[in-house]
């Protein structure tokens, strides 16, 4: 372990791991980043925000994160990512892969290269992250690891005119459970988490659209949509050792919504004013 995790380990659930989080300049990414490091983790936080990894790296702090560029599309990138928690802490223990996106158009009429682009955002990302990742931890001798991968409600419940990202988070779930299938004899769990609604800057035009948020929360048992602290304590459980026998698992973090149905995001948009 480096000199630098030495002199600065402190407590936490996490404490002296070394945490890298893709996507973590907003949102979900954000939130998990701040509640690692706030439960005694150092962070390597990549996106392709220059300037929210700037405001990030400043609130946490320069002992406690270091930040990358990383468009987890180019695997180059994501393999400079990786190698960054070595270099500057010395060790990678977790990996969140967390970065996604999506769109909305109905499977006849989907520009192939928007299609492409979500896959390979939310699909490939999450490959990518886990190679890397994986092959880090897995030379780390009696060093336990935790793979937590970020899928989605869409990943159990189709909605029309997301099927771009219903199709690659559902590829996220069966990829997680192969990861833990390969990775669990050198001692490494692979999870997923699976969010509902989520209020972040980019859900934020979904309450812009008359409608779908009510049915959303209409179609939610527990009648809310949530906060990214939300996801990110579920995922700092999976990181921690208290889920240390837990692999291949998906958490939902939707109050329920998958036993019901998925908004009409099309139908709203097209009641939407012309003009």
């Amino acid at each position: 372990m480096s000199a630098r995790i030495e002199s600065g380990v402190g407590a936490g659930r996490v404490a002296g791991k070394v945490a890298l989080v893709t996507g973590a300049a907003a949102g979900i990414g954000r939130a998990v980043a701040h509640r690692l490091a706030a439960e005694g983790a150092y962070v390597v936080a990549g996106d392709i925000d220059a300037a929210g990894l700037a405001s990030l790296a400043a609130e946490l702090g320069p002992e406690r994160c270091v930040t990358r560029l990383c468009d987890v599309t180019v695997e180059e990138d994501v393999a400079r990512l990786v190698g960054a928690a070595v270099d500057e802490f010395g060790a990678l223990d977790i990996a969140v892969a967390n970065a996604g996106g999506g769109t909305a158009a109905e499977l006849a009429d989907h520009d192939y290269a928007a299609w492409r682009r979500v896959v390979d955002l939310c699909l490939n990302g999450a490959f990518l992250t886990v190679k890397h990742a994986g092959r880090v931890m897995r030379a780390q001798d009696g060093r336990a690891g935790s793979i937590v991968n970020l899928a989605s409600l869409n990943a159990v419940q189709p909605g029309r005119g997301m099927g771009a990202y219903c199709a690659a988070k559902a590829g996220v779930v069966a990829l997680t459970e192969v990861a833990a299938l390969e990775l669990g004899p050198s001692g490494i769990r692979v999870n997923a988490v699976a969010p509902g609604l989520i209020r972040t800057q980019a859900t934020a035009g979904m309450w812009h659209v008359p409608g779908v948020v009510e049915e959303y929360v209409e179609n939610a048992p527990l009648g809310r949509f949530a906060e990214p602290e939300e996801v990110a304590s579920v995922v700092l459980f999976l990181a921690s050792d208290e889920a240390s026998f837990v692999s291949g698992s998906v958490y939902g973090v939707d109050g329920g919504a998958r036993t019901r149905r998925y908004p009409d995001l099309i139908g709203a948009l097209e009641r939407l004013p012309r003009g």
